[in-house]
Order: structure tokens, then C-alpha cells, then sequence
């Protein structure tokens, strides 16, 4: 005899659950292993598509799961399916990409589910690009995206003039064909698209968990709920993020590399289910010696050496101090996709223009400046003067280009009495060519690293007779002002999170003017080349043309670069698997730890 319908359905739904939980991934990280690690500047949240810092976007990359990222071991890097079943699928005229999804990836538990276990789909990705395009989230992947897809831009003017985005509106060119399959259509041939899908910005959230948990501004910064190897477990701001295992995590194997150089420290993963830790425990250390004090104390698995404190690690030479060989402690060390240097706002009416004398101007002030000794004195040595505007580490850079940051104090000062910047009065300090003061305003944040380049920076600009007043401000600020056209001259750095170098060259595009490009450079010729350039596939044209704006850029400074850095990192000799990647320096997923060397080393 049938049992009635509420009961017999209650039957069904609890058959449900069981065959789910049968076929439901076991639990493969071990819950006694513990990494600890420090970061020395607090996070603001984790929201993929709102955090713009790199250390919440360190938590982010293990939460949420973008389609594609890069082969941890792999050098030069190469971008590899992450979520995506395979590469792209890319139309003859690169205009198309169907993407398809893997089936069987869940999100992980939440009350938000009703206890049903969420898989991912296409249309998340839809929904999550979406949301990087919203006015009202201030995205900082916004310039990634933006202009990006065939019918957006409507959707984002509609969203922009009435305060709403209308997430359901229809985009042709960012769309579901079917539960797993993903079509974008593009404006124009877009040679970033591939990698900028690997960053955090293009991770797929479930929409259900924004509406449930989002803000006014629609930001979930302290609800994730995503598809990656780690969920959140407890979070105390700016001091203690706690991450534990997703024990719903899909089936992922360590895969061995074919470098012989990597066969050492990842010896006897290969194979091995991920993550393999089950729970990381990440502190908030902004004092350097403190950060360094609790890695020589056992406290941290590995450090990432603050520079100021590298003689303390390494002796000349830049050799692990043998101290610390001694105990079995590995160094790793690489540059970082970094630049860093003076920027200049092209609006301000003291520096900004292009006119010859405020490029004179600006070229003299890069001059002056000594990256020699910010690089071997500043920086400790953990830095080298900068050749070009693209860094090491990324596609574009050439090591035969050496065109940037080398001081000549005779030139700067000949180049300013050419332009009529000259000393009128006597007081051995220039006016401008039409007799009024001369004052630089230089912004920088208040800590000891820019305390020491504010005094570089002077008694450089005063050796070729310019005056300069330095503004203090906390980065927030700054970064806030800057976007505003309210700074005249700063330190800039940009990081890269990909390894293509042509997003260096977005730093200063025009279309980008206050939200990217904080210089507000917009120069025709170099934005068109930047449209023409990134239409092509790599090749000698689309090198030209990336050879043709890194030489703008010398002519008219924006942006000065100075310096590149270097990141050593210190590993305990019972962490296993960790190599430097300066693309992903936290590569949490790939860890494991030898509990027993641990305990012989601790003893």
C-alpha cells in the first residue's frame, strides 16, 4: 500500500539526502595539521568582486573558485582550467569564447541552502561577472570588465541613472547557453580576457548568499560561502582570520611537476588529495621585528621577509644566514610583478600638462631621484633601479631595455634652466619660468618606509634646486584622494595578480582616468595604441606597439618607475611543497606539513 503523499514525499527527500551524502566528497585534509601564518597588513573582507587589497584577496583566492588559474609550479607561467572543464573555446575572429563549466562542484554548506548542497553553474559566472560591472559595488576589477561584453554597457548606464542594476536584464554577450556552458562576446579581441579570469574579481559567488547576507552596497565582505578549498571559521578584523578545510570540497590532486627543481620540495605530494591542511591560522603582524621575532620562534610556517630586516636573515650576497641553514630553514627569493616610482597628476597645473616644460619638469624631478641607493640602502638591497615601465615576472618585459631610473643631477639641473625653471632670487631654490614659487607637494604615508624616501627624495630634489613639502597621509587616504585628482606628486606601486604584463600598461590608459589611471594621463596616441594593442594576439605587431607606449611613457613621465623589488621568503623545514610564486604568494591549497618533523624540530 502507498503511503500518503506528505509522508511518502518526506521518504523520497530523505533517500535524497542520503544518496547526496553517500556521493558527497570525504573530508582530505587532516584537521590536525595547523599552518600558521602572519601578513602585516589587516584585511577588509571577503567579497571577491569588492575587496581590492591583496591580502584579503590572499583568503579570497582559497574561498572562491575562479574558471581558470595558474599551474602552481610551472615557469614561465601557464594558465590551466581551474572550475572550467578545458580552455576556451575562441571564435576565428577572437570575438567569442564558450566556456564550459564541471559539473559536480558545490558551494560549500549554508543555512542560506535550506540544506540542500548548491552546485555551481554557469549562471553563477554570469551573475558574478555581473556584479564586478555594478556601479554601486566600486569594484576594483571594474576596469578588467568594463566595456568588456556586447550589450553591457546599457545595462551599466540604465544602472548608473536610476541607483540600481537590474541583474536579471538580459546581456548578450555575458550569458548561460545551458546549466554549464558560459558564452562571452566581445566588444573587441581581448588578449587579457584568459588571465584576467584567473583573478579573484572573476570568482564565482551564489546570488542567494549576496541577497541573503549583502549589504546596502551589496558587499558580503564577512559571509563567504564559496567552491574553493577553505571556508571561513572565525575572523577577528585586522587581527585573526581562521580558515578551516571545506570538507565539501570536489576531488582535487596534487599534480607532480616535471622540473626537476621542484621534485625536492614536493616530494611525495604528488598525488595527494587537496587541500591536505586542515586549518590555517592567519595573524594580522604590522610591526616587522614582531613578524620576524615569531617565525624564528616556530610560531609561522614561512615568512615572507620584511626587507627593512634582511640582513637579519641573509648575509651578503643575499645567502640564508647560516644560522637559519642550520636549523633545516629553506630560503626561497624572487623579483616581484611590481612597479614602483613617482607618480605625477597630468591635471595638477604645477606638474600635470604636456607641454615641454612641464615634461621637462617632471623628466628632471625622475632624474634627480636616486633609485640606486632607494634600492641597495631603503630597501636593504632587496630591490634593483628599474630598466621599464612592464616588471620581471610578466609577458612584456624585456631584460635588453634599459631605459628608466638612472640619476643624472647635472642633466635634471640643465634640463630646468632650458625650460626656465631657474633661481630668480638666490635662495639657491628655482621658481617656475613665469617667476611664481615653486613647491612640490609630495604625498606619502606615514611609516618608516616612506619617512626614508621623503628624505631621499629632498635632498635630491634640493641638490638640483627644487622645494618640496610632503603631505602625510594613511594609504586609504591617499588612494582616496588620488582618485579624486587631489594629489600632485607620490609614491605609486602596482602589483600584478596575472602574469600579463599589458595590464601595466592599463595603469595609464586614458578610458581608466581616475579609477586605474590615478595619474589621469590621456594622451591619444597612446590610447589608441592601447585599443590596437589589445586586440592582438602576442606577436611582433602587438610588441611594437607595446615597445611604442613604453617609450610615451619615458617621454611625457606619468609615472616614473624607480625601483623593483625582490621577496624572499623564509620555509620551515617541515612545510612541504611551498614554492615562491610571486603571482599567488599564499598557495595555502598546496601545502602540507610533516608532523613529525615538526615535533623532532620543536623539541
Amino acid at each position: 500500500m502507498l503511503a500518503p503523499w506528505p509522508r511518502r514525499r518526506a521518504i523520497v527527500a530523505w533517500f535524497v539526502w542520503l544518496a547526496a551524502a553517500a556521493f558527497a566528497p570525504a573530508h582530505a585534509a587532516d584537521p590536525g595539521k595547523v599552518l600558521r601564518v602572519a601578513i602585516p597588513v589587516a584585511e577588509t573582507g571577503f567579497d571577491p568582486q569588492a575587496a581590492g587589497d591583496a591580502y584579503s584577496n590572499y583568503v579570497n583566492r582559497v574561498i572562491f573558485d575562479a574558471l581558470y588559474k595558474y599551474d602552481y609550479l610551472a615557469r614561465p607561467f601557464k594558465v590551466v582550467p581551474n572550475t572550467a572543464a578545458a580552455l576556451p573555446d575562441i571564435s576565428a575572429d577572437r570575438m567569442t569564447w564558450t566556456i564550459k563549466v564541471r559539473p559536480g562542484i558545490y558551494f560549500a554548506d549554508d543555512p542560506v541552502f535550506k540544506g540542500r548542497r548548491r552546485e555551481l553553474t554557469a549562471a553563477d559566472y554570469v551573475y558574478s561577472l555581473k556584479r564586478t560591472l555594478d556601479p554601486a559595488m566600486r569594484s576594483n576589477s571594474l576596469n578588467v570588465f568594463e566595456g568588456r561584453f556586447v550589450g553591457a554597457d546599457a545595462v551599466v548606464a540604465k544602472a548608473r541613472q536610476t541607483g540600481k542594476f537590474d541583474y536579471d536584464a538580459p546581456i548578450e554577450g555575458l550569458r548561460p547557453l545551458e546549466r554549464y556552458t558560459l558564452r562571452l562576446q566581445l566588444n573587441f579581441p581581448d588578449a587579457e580576457l584568459l588571465s584576467n579570469l584567473t583573478i579573484a574579481g572573476s570568482a564565482a559567488v551564489a546570488r542567494e548568499v549576496v541577497e541573503a547576507y549583502g549589504e546596502t552596497n551589496g558587499w558580503t565582505m564577512a559571509n563567504p560561502v564559496g567552491t574553493g578549498p577553505y571556508r571561513l571559521a572565525e575572523w577577528r578584523r585586522g587581527q585573526r582570520i581562521v580558515l578551516e578545510a571545506n570538507p565539501g570540497f570536489r576531488e582535487e590532486r596534487y599534480q607532480a611537476s616535471s622540473d626537476v627543481a621542484d621534485s625536492a620540495l614536493a616530494k611525495g605530494l604528488a598525488g595527494k588529495r587537496m587541500p591536505m591542511i586542515g586549518r590555517i591560522e592567519i595573524s594580522v603582524i604590522e610591526e616587522a621585528n614582531p613578524r620576524l621575532l615569531s617565525f624564528e620562534q616556530d610560531l609561522q610556517d614561512y615568512l615572507l621577509v620584511p626587507p627593512e630586516l634582511a640582513s637579519n636573515v641573509l648575509d651578503p650576497g643575499n645567502k640564508l644566514k647560516q644560522r637559519l641553514a642550520q636549523k633545516g630553514i629553506r630560503l626561497e627569493r624572487d623579483a616581484q610583478p611590481v612597479i614602483t616610482g613617482l607618480a605625477f597628476n597630468m591635471e595638477d597645473p604645477v606638474v600635470g600638462g604636456y607641454d615641454n616644460g612641464r615634461i621637462a619638469l617632471r623628466r628632471a624631478i625622475a632624474m634627480a631621484y636616486d633609485a640606486e641607493e632607494d634600492a641597495r640602502v631603503i630597501r636593504h638591497g632587496q630591490a634593483r633601479r628599474a630598466t621599464q615601465f612592464i616588471p620581471p615576472n610578466v609577458s612584456g618585459y624585456d631584460a635588453r631595455i634599459d631605459k628608466a631610473g638612472r640619476r643624472d643631477a647635472a642633466g635634471a639641473r640643465a634640463l630646468l634652466d632650458k625650460f626656465g625653471y631657474t633661481d630668480r632670487d638666490g635662495d639657491g631654490l628655482r621658481e617656475a619660468p613665469d617667476g611664481q614659487p615653486l613647491t612640490l607637494r609630495f604625498s606619502s604615508p606615514p611609516d618608516t618606509l616612506a619617512r626614508q624616501q621623503d628624505e631621499l627624495l629632498q635632498r635630491n630634489l634640493a641638490e638640483v634646486g627644487l622645494r618640496v613639502e610632503f603631505v602625510k597621509q594613511k594609504w586609504p587616504d591617499q588612494l582616496k584622494a588620488a582618485r579624486l585628482g587631489q594629489l600632485q606628486v607620490w609614491q605609486a606601486a602596482n602589483i600584478s595578480v596575472t602574469a600579463e604584463g599589458f595590464g601595466f600598461l592599463g595603469l595609464l590608459y586614458g578610458e581608466n582616468a581616475g579609477f586605474s589611471n590615478l595619474m589621469r594621463f590621456k594622451l591619444p596616441e597612446y590610447d589608441n595604441l592601447y585599443v590596437r594593442a589589445r586586440a592582438l594576439p602576442d606577436g611582433p605587431e602587438r610588441e611594437r606597439l607595446i615597445r611604442r607606449m613604453t617609450e610615451l611613457i619615458g617621454i611625457y613621465v606619468p609615472w616614473a618607475v624607480t625601483i623593483y623589488r625582490y621577496e624572499n621568503a623564509l620555509v620551515q623545514p617541515w612545510l612541504l611543497g611551498y614554492k615562491y610564486n610571486p603571482i599567488q604568494q599564499h598557495p595555502w591549497q598546496y601545502l602540507d606539513i610533516d608532523p613529525a618533523r615538526r615535533a623532532s624540530a620543536l623539541k
